[in-house]
């Protein structure tokens, strides 16, 4: 069963590969890979679309918009996957603006899409669509920070004097999510916990967390000394300007506490 497993990894894997060859050839003349969300809100909110001037949205807005809309992803991923491939497909040979998932305050900057009907086979918009599917989380873990789990977080604050930010979620928590996608994976945010603090993420739903904490509200940043001492319980989403501050305000409030201490 393991080995079934891996084999079915792999080749999830190997076609995520060939998808991005394909993504590249046939979509990336209007489509860029990957903008932060902050850049993009602002481009769109606050530039009606001047300040990057798109052709057509990003991959990572059509990544998460595609498995937040269409299918059930509260269900079987391989379902889930297939079924957004099978939209995805529909639509590019037969795009239609009213059936899209994205935004109208998006779209509103965007002329209906040329039809690919003829020049791109089913096989490839099927490896297309398993790219695009993967490609919102691949982002996510790949420029978000690295968490530790709690015990290992400790002995490294002890070692390292850094402050542990304990980030409690759930994985159905919207605003957990929002943050993930447009706070935690931006290069400032990740250099400032990085220089700082020691991340862990703990899933409440699953387990509970450290040192007899509770919280009901997700997502709470949950602020830890070297001696296990809690510094802040800070509850609810940020977005990037005021989780930098939060991020200073604590590292500064530590700082005296230790001077204070002396």
């Amino acid at each position: 069963m393991k080995m079934i497993g891996i084999v079915m990894i792999l080749t999830v894997l190997g076609m995520a590969n060939e998808g991005k060859i394909l993504f590249e050839k046939y979509c990336m003349s209007c489509h860029q890979a990957f903008i932060h969300m902050s850049k993009l809100k602002e481009n769109f909110l606050d530039h009606n679309n001047t300040l990057l001037k798109l052709k057509a949205p990003t991959l990572n807005q059509l990544s998460y918009r595609l498995k937040q809309q269409v299918g059930d992803r509260h269900g079987d991923e391989d379902l889930h996957r297939m079924e957004v491939t099978a939209f995805m497909s529909d639509y590019v040979l037969h795009p239609d603006k009213d059936k899209s998932v994205c935004l109208d305050d998006v779209m509103q900057y965007f002329k209906t899409m040329p039809s690919l009907k003829g020049k791109v086979s089913e096989d490839a918009l099927e490896e297309i669509g398993t790219y695009l599917y993967g490609f919102d989380n691949a982002i996510v873990k790949n420029k978000s920070v690295k968490y530790e789990g709690f015990d290992k977080a400790l002995e490294r604050a002890k070692k390292e004097h850094k402050i542990i930010m304990i980030k409690a979620m759930t994985k159905e928590c919207h605003f957990c999510r929002k943050m993930e996608r447009e706070v935690m994976i931006e290069e400032e945010i990740v250099k400032a916990i990085e220089k700082d603090f020691i991340p862990v993420s703990i899933d409440i739903s699953v387990h509970a967390l450290p040192l007899g904490l509770k919280t009901a509200i997700t997502p709470s940043f949950i602020f830890v000394d070297e001696n296990a001492t809690i510094i802040e319980n800070v509850p609810g989403a940020w977005s990037k300007k005021d989780f930098a501050t939060l991020l200073k305000e604590v590292k500064e409030s530590q700082k005296k506490e230790k001077n204070n201490a002396k």
